[in-house]
Protein backbone atom coordinates (compact mmCIF):
# COMPACT_ATOMS: atom_id res chain seq x y z
CA UNK A 1 0.00 0.00 0.00
CA UNK A 2 1.32 3.46 -0.92
CA UNK A 3 1.30 6.02 1.87
CA UNK A 4 -0.10 9.49 1.38
CA UNK A 5 3.33 10.90 2.16
CA UNK A 6 4.85 9.34 -0.95
CA UNK A 7 7.33 11.75 -2.53
CA UNK A 8 7.45 12.88 -6.13
CA UNK A 9 10.85 11.18 -6.44
CA UNK A 10 9.25 7.76 -5.98
CA UNK A 11 6.32 8.58 -8.28
CA UNK A 12 6.31 7.70 -11.97
CA UNK A 13 7.57 10.68 -14.04
CA UNK A 14 4.48 10.59 -16.28
CA UNK A 15 2.31 11.01 -13.18
CA UNK A 16 4.42 13.95 -11.99
CA UNK A 17 4.08 15.62 -15.40
CA UNK A 18 0.33 14.97 -15.35
CA UNK A 19 0.13 16.78 -12.00
CA UNK A 20 2.21 19.69 -13.34
CA UNK A 21 -0.04 20.10 -16.40
CA UNK A 22 -3.14 19.92 -14.20
CA UNK A 23 -1.86 22.47 -11.69
CA UNK A 24 -0.51 24.95 -14.24
CA UNK A 25 -3.73 24.74 -16.32
CA UNK A 26 -2.05 26.22 -19.38
CA UNK A 27 0.20 24.96 -22.17
CA UNK A 28 3.78 24.41 -21.04
CA UNK A 29 6.88 24.14 -23.20
CA UNK A 30 9.00 21.04 -22.87
CA UNK A 31 11.73 23.12 -21.21
CA UNK A 32 9.27 24.33 -18.53
CA UNK A 33 8.09 20.76 -17.90
CA UNK A 34 11.73 19.66 -17.53
CA UNK A 35 12.32 22.54 -15.09
CA UNK A 36 9.24 21.81 -12.97
CA UNK A 37 9.70 18.03 -13.00
CA UNK A 38 13.44 18.31 -12.31
CA UNK A 39 14.31 15.72 -14.93
CA UNK A 40 16.21 15.59 -18.19
CA UNK A 41 14.67 16.43 -21.55
CA UNK A 42 14.72 12.90 -22.97
CA UNK A 43 12.99 11.44 -19.89
CA UNK A 44 10.35 14.19 -20.08
CA UNK A 45 9.73 13.47 -23.77
CA UNK A 46 9.35 9.74 -23.04
CA UNK A 47 7.00 10.43 -20.12
CA UNK A 48 4.89 12.79 -22.24
CA UNK A 49 4.55 10.18 -24.98
CA UNK A 50 3.57 7.62 -22.36
CA UNK A 51 1.05 10.03 -20.85
CA UNK A 52 -0.44 10.99 -24.22
CA UNK A 53 -0.82 7.33 -25.17
CA UNK A 54 -2.35 6.55 -21.79
CA UNK A 55 -4.98 9.28 -22.21
CA UNK A 56 -5.62 8.25 -25.83
CA UNK A 57 -6.50 4.71 -24.74
CA UNK A 58 -8.58 5.45 -21.66
CA UNK A 59 -12.24 6.41 -21.55
CA UNK A 60 -11.62 9.90 -20.17
CA UNK A 61 -13.02 13.39 -20.64
CA UNK A 62 -9.44 14.71 -20.61
CA UNK A 63 -6.56 14.52 -23.05
CA UNK A 64 -2.95 15.63 -23.29
CA UNK A 65 -2.30 17.67 -26.43
CA UNK A 66 0.66 19.46 -27.96
CA UNK A 67 -0.01 22.92 -29.39
CA UNK A 68 2.25 25.71 -30.64
CA UNK A 69 2.39 27.00 -27.03
CA UNK A 70 3.33 23.63 -25.53
CA UNK A 71 1.73 20.62 -23.88
CA UNK A 72 -1.55 20.88 -21.97
CA UNK A 73 -4.11 18.79 -20.16
CA UNK A 74 -7.51 19.78 -21.49
CA UNK A 75 -11.10 18.71 -21.88
CA UNK A 76 -11.80 16.64 -25.00
CA UNK A 77 -13.79 18.46 -27.70
CA UNK A 78 -16.76 16.14 -27.22
CA UNK A 79 -17.25 17.53 -23.70
CA UNK A 80 -16.60 21.21 -24.36
CA UNK A 81 -20.28 22.06 -24.74
CA UNK A 82 -20.54 21.34 -21.00
CA UNK A 83 -18.32 24.36 -20.30
CA UNK A 84 -21.16 26.72 -21.23
CA UNK A 85 -23.58 24.91 -18.93
CA UNK A 86 -21.36 24.28 -15.93
CA UNK A 87 -18.94 27.22 -16.11
CA UNK A 88 -20.73 30.14 -17.70
CA UNK A 89 -18.66 33.26 -18.21
CA UNK A 90 -19.70 36.04 -15.88
CA UNK A 91 -18.63 39.04 -17.93
CA UNK A 92 -20.20 42.46 -18.17
CA UNK A 93 -20.74 44.31 -21.42
CA UNK A 94 -17.58 46.41 -20.95
CA UNK A 95 -15.40 43.36 -20.31
CA UNK A 96 -16.93 41.60 -23.32
CA UNK A 97 -16.16 44.61 -25.51
CA UNK A 98 -12.61 44.71 -24.20
CA UNK A 99 -12.29 40.97 -24.86
CA UNK A 100 -13.56 41.52 -28.42
CA UNK A 101 -10.98 44.28 -28.95
CA UNK A 102 -8.18 42.01 -27.70
CA UNK A 103 -9.40 39.14 -29.87
CA UNK A 104 -9.64 41.26 -33.02
CA UNK A 105 -6.59 43.48 -32.59
CA UNK A 106 -4.35 41.37 -30.36
CA UNK A 107 -1.85 40.60 -29.34
CA UNK A 108 -1.47 44.24 -28.39
CA UNK A 109 0.06 46.41 -25.70
CA UNK A 110 -2.21 47.06 -22.73
CA UNK A 111 -1.51 50.79 -23.09
CA UNK A 112 -2.86 50.66 -26.67
CA UNK A 113 -5.91 48.79 -25.38
CA UNK A 114 -6.50 51.52 -22.78
CA UNK A 115 -6.22 54.15 -25.53
CA UNK A 116 -8.83 52.20 -27.49
CA UNK A 117 -11.23 51.26 -24.64
CA UNK A 118 -10.52 53.76 -21.86
CA UNK A 119 -9.09 53.34 -18.36
CA UNK A 120 -11.77 50.76 -17.44
CA UNK A 121 -9.81 48.34 -19.63
CA UNK A 122 -7.34 47.80 -16.76
CA UNK A 123 -10.11 46.26 -14.63
CA UNK A 124 -11.51 44.38 -17.64
CA UNK A 125 -8.11 42.83 -18.37
CA UNK A 126 -7.82 41.81 -14.71
CA UNK A 127 -11.24 40.09 -14.90
CA UNK A 128 -10.45 38.46 -18.24
CA UNK A 129 -7.14 37.11 -16.92
CA UNK A 130 -8.95 35.69 -13.86
CA UNK A 131 -11.53 34.02 -16.12
CA UNK A 132 -8.72 32.57 -18.25
CA UNK A 133 -9.75 34.28 -21.50
CA UNK A 134 -6.73 36.59 -21.70
CA UNK A 135 -3.08 36.31 -20.79
CA UNK A 136 -0.77 39.21 -20.22
CA UNK A 137 3.00 39.24 -20.29
CA UNK A 138 5.36 42.05 -19.46
CA UNK A 139 6.72 43.62 -22.64
CA UNK A 140 10.42 43.75 -23.42
CA UNK A 141 10.61 47.41 -22.37
CA UNK A 142 9.14 46.43 -18.98
CA UNK A 143 6.69 49.32 -18.87
CA UNK A 144 3.50 47.73 -20.12
CA UNK A 145 1.98 44.34 -20.74
CA UNK A 146 1.21 42.56 -23.98
CA UNK A 147 -2.30 41.07 -23.88
CA UNK A 148 -3.78 38.33 -26.04
CA UNK A 149 -6.58 35.79 -25.94
CA UNK A 150 -5.88 32.27 -24.66
CA UNK A 151 -6.76 28.82 -25.91
CA UNK A 152 -9.58 28.86 -23.36
CA UNK A 153 -11.10 31.84 -25.21
CA UNK A 154 -11.15 29.84 -28.45
CA UNK A 155 -12.57 26.78 -26.69
CA UNK A 156 -15.23 28.63 -24.72
CA UNK A 157 -16.50 30.68 -27.65
CA UNK A 158 -16.06 27.71 -30.03
CA UNK A 159 -13.85 29.63 -32.42
CA UNK A 160 -11.33 27.74 -34.52
CA UNK A 161 -9.42 30.89 -35.40
CA UNK A 162 -10.04 34.58 -35.82
CA UNK A 163 -10.01 36.19 -39.28
CA UNK A 164 -6.84 37.99 -40.26
CA UNK A 165 -7.02 41.78 -40.00
CA UNK A 166 -5.57 43.70 -42.90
Amino acid sequence: MVSSTQTAASTRLATVIEAILYLKAQPLSLSKIVEYAKCDREDAEDALIELMQDYAHRDSALEIVETDEGFSLQLRKTFQDMIHILVPADLGVGALRTLAAIALKGPLMQTDLVDLRGSGAYQHVHELVEQGFVQKRRSSNGRSYRVQVTDQFYQYFEIDQLPAIE
